[in-house]
């Protein structure tokens, strides 16, 4: 029989080269596990942390909002630190993009790996978010995505809206100092992304400073691009973005 996804944290130990890995919203480390075992099992050392209020209930992540998202990466990547990770990556899928998208304003790593990370949204509803979470405190889920990834994914069966709120925060915030990011880049989008639009990755390629940086599209791939059809060829590509900078 399957077994079921673990949303929780995970480390894999290898060597000097470290891999920050950062799910999403309303998300947990399930969605990353794939992509953790293949850069586990070419030698990185891979973490990845379970933001704030994920992982658990929809009433616990209720009560948090992006500068608790941000802590939980900032302990992610002292946790990599402290496992000796002399060259640090981060890759985020998602809101998990643009938290890493946020840390490389802040810290210095190596480079950044930015996967279906919003700066447009499909559903135009997060901009009443502000003003309805008072009295609509949660937003149920009505999508089911493809069962290869359903099996995969440990979703809430409701999304606080007030944390939609406080995304569009981040967002905002991180579209405006886009060009303060001046690390290498890797910015993934897939084509079929029924919940970012997708012109958001060409909007983040656009406006980075980085003299190193890529732009790659997915064709046959959905939002969760880590667990999609071509997440393969993306782990190649990233790895090879990674190792030619390491190989410098």
């Amino acid at each position: 029989m399957p077994t079921s996804p673990i949303p929780d944290a995970f480390t894999y130990r290898g060597n000097s080269l470290g891999l920050l890995l950062v799910h999403g919203f309303t998300g947990s480390a399930a969605e990353m596990r794939p992509m953790g075992a293949y850069f586990h099992e070419r030698g990185f050392t891979v973490h990845a942390p379970l933001l704030a209020g994920h992982g658990t209930t929809p009433e616990e992540m209720r009560k948090t909002r992006w500068p608790d998202w941000r802590a939980s990466v900032d302990k992610g990547l002292a946790v990599l630190q402290q496992q000796g990770c002399k060259q640090v990556f981060a890759a985020g899928l998602s809101m998990g993009g643009t938290l890493v998208l946020d840390l490389a304003q802040r810290t210095t790593i190596s480079g950044i790996i930015s996967m279906c990370a919003p700066i447009k949204l499909k559903d135009k509803r997060h901009w009443l978010a502000p003003f309805i979470h008072y009295f609509k405190p949660y937003l149920i889920r009505d999508e089911v995505k493809a069962a290869h990834i359903e099996e995969a994914i440990v979703p809430y069966d409701r999304t606080p809206i007030a944390c939609v709120a406080s995304l569009n925060k981040l967002i905002r915030k991180v579209r405006r100092r886009l060009s303060d990011i001046h690390i290498p880049a890797f910015v993934a989008q897939a084509c079929q992304d029924e919940t970012v639009e997708p012109s958001s990755a060409k909007t983040i390629y656009d406006r980075l400073s980085s003299p190193c940086k890529q732009l790659h599209w997915y064709k046959h791939s959905s939002h969760i691009l880590t667990l999609d059809r071509e997440k393969e060829q993306l782990f190649n590509d990233v790895e090879r973005f990674i190792r030619q900078l390491c190989n410098k």
